[in-house]
């Protein structure tokens, strides 16, 4: 029982004994001399108090019935004073009244009854100190846990402050990565427009694309306002579309596509992809080429060189082909004859969903318009007809000159059977003329179907 209440203490407690009969304070005393304590004696409250403003106390015991302070008042009164001294009452009374005092208004942590036994008030006094040097080895602990705690908010907002602070430097140095990042894509953009002037120094005068490619595809990227992203990507996808073909011979370059013979169509349809390959290295260009690699894939997944079908097929390569294709209809790289802007629209219209995004036509023709201050570009309602397809109450929308640019109709006129005639034997007289007629067709004639246009381009 001893052992298991042995207290382990780092220093020698102090014990106060009061009681108004000096025999009795001498037997405790005696009692508690061969034990680990301190012992200091009082004969009065008034003498224990004063003992206790001297020297501080880390237990007392005091007799209950003691003349002018009792030990319930004593008790109390250190209570009030020193809460931290461990308060014990020594009664030799069955007083129930004083006991109750005591514990209320004392807080006493046990009380022992007269006569005593020495094992029972030693085992006390033993089991008391031993739980004050635990509670206040728990308050030790518990400040020392707040201190840390303190501490460690102290030193999580420092740290905080700190990662706050290095993660701002983060992004100021990651935002000026960027910046210069940039500035590198708009410097490569700038150097391909550079080099697409380059590129044209291979190819005839009349088969030099690339200026009026650049120029559609920023007019179509902010009729669909199109990010900056997307919009460098295209203009340098334009400027360098055709890269691939600065190896072919002056023939293959001069050559439509749809003329292509079958011994030089698989160097025809390498072009893409050696235009990528030549790229691909330059980082910044990497998008880019990939768009390059894929503009001549087709709606209808007939297209090459990975034969990808609708929105498999990058959306800046649907949007570059339609712009690559309009330009080259008109300098006759894809048909053997030039067509005029209103017939490659036309002639794009009509291929809507089989060879390019049909979801991109009217956005694109709206573009179209607007780069070349065209207006009936961007009216689906107007056809392209020959000579032989005029029907009698057609309404021309443009002027139709000879190829000397003579005036022959002008736009407004509403034609009828003599104009047709006349215009037939005037083909017949130039003899090889064949005229392109814009005419937009009342809701009342019939065959509104736009003439059809041999065309077999390579692929």
């Amino acid at each position: 029982m001893e052992a298991s209440t042995s207290v382990s203490l780092q220093q020698r407690p102090t014990v106060l004994l009061v009681d108004d009969e000096e025999s009795i304070l001498n037997s405790l005393r005696r009692l508690l001399r061969e034990q680990p304590y301190d012992v200091l004696l009082a004969t009065s409250g008034e003498q224990a108090l004063a003992i206790m403003a001297d020297k501080p106390v880390d237990l007392i015991v005091s007799d209950a019935r003691m003349p002018g302070m009792d030990g319930a008042a004593l008790l109390a009164r250190v209570y009030s004073l020193y809460p931290d001294t461990t308060r014990i009452l020594l009664t030799g009374y069955a007083d129930l009244e004083t006991i109750v005092k005591a514990i209320n208004q004392g807080h006493v942590h046990r009380y022992i009854a007269k006569p005593w036994t020495d094992e029972e008030l030693v085992l006390t006094l033993r089991q008391s100190l031993a739980f004050q040097f635990s509670e206040r080895e728990r308050q030790r602990l518990e400040q020392l846990t707040q201190r840390q705690n303190d501490e460690l908010k102290s030193l999580n907002a420092t740290l905080e402050k700190r990662v706050l602070a290095r993660t701002a430097e983060l992004q100021q140095t990651a935002d000026m990565l960027d910046l210069a990042y940039e500035e590198l894509k708009h410097s490569y953009a700038t150097g391909t427009e550079v080099f697409s002037m380059l590129v044209n120094q291979r190819l005839p005068v009349d088969k030099q694309t690339n200026r009026d490619v650049i120029d559609l595809v920023n007019a179509c990227s902010s009729q669909l306002n199109l990010d900056e992203s997307t919009r460098r990507d295209l203009c340098m996808a334009a400027a360098l579309y055709n890269i691939g073909k600065l190896g072919w011979s002056d023939t293959l370059i001069n050559t439509p596509s749809d003329m292509v013979s079958h011994a030089d169509r698989d160097t025809w349809r390498s072009y893409p992809r050696q235009s990528e390959s030549l790229l691909m290295t330059l980082e910044p260009i990497q998008d880019a080429a990939s768009l390059i690699l894929h503009h001549q894939e087709r709606w209808d997944g007939s297209g090459f060189p990975a034969h990808l079908k609708g929105e498999a097929i990058p959306y800046g390569a649907r949007l570059l082909k339609l712009v690559v294709d309009f330009i080259e209809l008109q300098r006759g790289l894809i048909l053997e004859r030039h067509l005029s802007s209103g017939e490659a629209l036309l002639f794009i219209r009509r291929y809507a969903g089989k060879l390019y995004d049909p979801g991109l036509i009217e956005d694109f023709a709206k573009a179209c318009a607007a780069y070349l201050d065209d207006a009936v570009l961007n009216d689906p309602t107007v056809k392209a007809v020959t000579t032989r397809e005029l029907v009698p109450g057609m309404i021309l929308v443009r002027n139709l000159n000879a190829d000397n640019g003579m005036l022959l109709l002008n736009a407004g006129k509403v034609v009828n059977a003599a104009l047709i005639d006349k215009l037939a034997a005037f083909e017949a007289i130039e003899n090889k003329t064949r005229y392109s007629i814009f005419v937009r067709l009342p809701e009342h004639v019939p065959g509104s179907e736009p003439p059809k246009t041999h065309w077999t381009q390579v692929g």
